[in-house]
């Protein structure tokens, strides 16, 4: 019987523990799609207690609390004691064996605390009171310390183009800053004309781009100003959320009509909206291809299920879900349109339904051109980034695309306390090429498989963003 998480912890053979020790272990940590607030990595947060790391804003283990009957006041409200939260999450955790969450948390209490004790209900105060004292105690659980042990290269941030990017201007004046960290350009609240909130946050762009919009052409063009502005900030990757891929082209004239209907109150048809969020996502794409720019499309996610707890708690709290919304005929004539004036950017293709993985693989293949890896598909998302949602998502694109070049793992979190992630994946990843190897699927070479292991763990990620 093997000891629980040891070193050798999802590394099932001897060359997948040699490609992991050797080769991807000590890899810096590219981690280019994140929610990390910037001002709180520019003021060098530290935590007070554990439950403040841990439950502050991580819906991951919120939706499990909910799951083992925790009240709602031990999740999310605001006035619960730290420690009778902490022990709801300990007993919720007891209860998650087979879930990603388990091992994370495992993970994190080794990494960040030397806490190798199982958490549950019977050790919670013994460990609150560890790593508590820890975070008090030692700086290298700040966040620059943080950054600083993991071997933190960069991070991607998610923010809006309205912005002004104050805290990045910060963190990059900061000469000790250990690790880089990259804004990312996510105009949702742009493209979603269909939103109650729409016109006010026109208005708002209008004031970042320092120009009046009054047309579909005016947002496109403000939207490329702010680009222009976020490149200039350190921006290599742009981020959208769509629940299906976007494909009805009309004129500009035309669209131009639908965001005066818009602004005049009425109500669009899904065709107009559509027609909108395809003009407009166009014209980013184009301004992508031509600044190198890579656009990140996250698909079927379907957001905010539960009304009664989207009142109370507002988005981004646990009741979004996986869509089974169909993506391929409509996203293979968006990226044609662009193919015909070779305006394709870098794109990576991220679902939250393992459904989609064969479709959007095999599309991708069709626009691969110039750049090695130019089109990706992304790394097993939200939640699919389980062991079997990693292991279904390698395996899909080594069977048709390469896996070789795959940019690799990112932790997609709210958390200074998410890297073990990144680790959790490299075994994972080194647990199939060193399986290939044994079973004679692929040649027993250690020098080209220890370079495809560093690729995919760091390598491809830095070459694909910066080049």
């Amino acid at each position: 019987m093997k000891q629980f998480m040891d070193e050798n912890f999802l590394l099932k053979t001897k060359t997948a523990q040699i490609l992991y020790h050797d080769y991807a272990k000590d890899q810096m940590i590219y981690d280019y799609h994140c929610h990390l607030i910037p001002e709180e990595i520019a003021t060098n947060k530290r935590f007070g207690t554990i439950t403040d790391a841990w439950l502050g804003g991580d819906h991951y283990k919120w939706r499990a609390m909910r799951a083992n009957g925790i009240d709602e006041a031990l999740i999310t409200g605001k006035s619960a004691d730290p420690f009778d939260k902490f022990l709801a999450w300990a007993d919720t955790l007891e209860h998650s064996m087979g879930n990603p969450l388990y091992h994370w948390t495992h993970l994190e209490l080794q990494r960040y605390f030397g806490i190798t004790e199982p958490l549950n209900s019977r050790s919670a105060k013994a460990i609150y009171d560890e790593a508590n004292r820890q975070f008090k105690e030692n700086e290298a659980l700040s966040v620059k310390g943080i950054m600083s042990q993991f071997k933190v290269y960069a991070v991607g941030t998610t923010d809006d183009p309205a912005d002004d990017l104050a805290w990045h201007k910060n963190i990059a004046q900061q000469r000790d800053f250990p690790s880089k960290v990259i804004p990312s350009f996510r105009p949702d609240k742009a493209l979603n004309i269909e939103k109650d909130d729409f016109g006010a946050y026109i208005a708002r762009l209008s004031i970042a781009a320092e120009m009046a919009i009054t047309s579909a052409s005016d947002v496109a063009s403000a939207l490329i100003k702010r680009l222009e502005f976020f490149i200039s900030m350190g921006c290599r990757a742009s981020d959208h959320a769509l629940s299906t891929s976007v494909a009805v082209f009309k004129s500009e004239a035309q669209v131009n009509a639908i965001f005066a209907k818009k602004m005049e109150g009425s109500v669009l048809t899904d065709e107009e909206i559509e027609a909108y969020k395809t003009f407009i996502l166009t014209a980013l794409a184009r301004a992508y291809a031509k600044d190198g720019i890579a656009m990140q499309l996250h698909f079927a996610a379907i957001r905010d299920n539960n009304g009664k707890m989207f009142a109370a708690l507002g988005p981004d709290t646990g009741y979004d879900a996986s869509h089974d919304t169909n993506i391929a005929a409509k996203l293979s004539a968006f990226l044609n349109n662009l193919s015909l004036t070779g305006e394709v950017p870098k794109t990576i293709l991220y679902t939250l339904n393992p459904k989609d993985y064969y479709s959007l693989a095999t599309l991708m293949g069709c626009y691969q051109d110039g750049q090695k890896g130019k089109m990706q598909l992304g790394s097993a998302w939200w939640f699919a980034d389980h062991k079997d949602g990693m292991e279904e998502q390698m395996k899909i694109l080594g069977n048709v695309g390469l896996l070789s070049r795959f940019v690799g793992m990112l932790t997609d979190s709210r958390s200074f306390l998410s890297y073990p992630r990144h680790e959790y994946f490299r075994r994972i990843m080194c647990n199939i090429w060193g399986t290939w190897a044994e079973e004679g699927e692929i040649p027993y070479d250690l020098d080209l498989l220890g370079r495809f292991v560093a690729d995919i763990s760091f390598n491809n990620a830095k070459a694909y963003f910066e080049g």
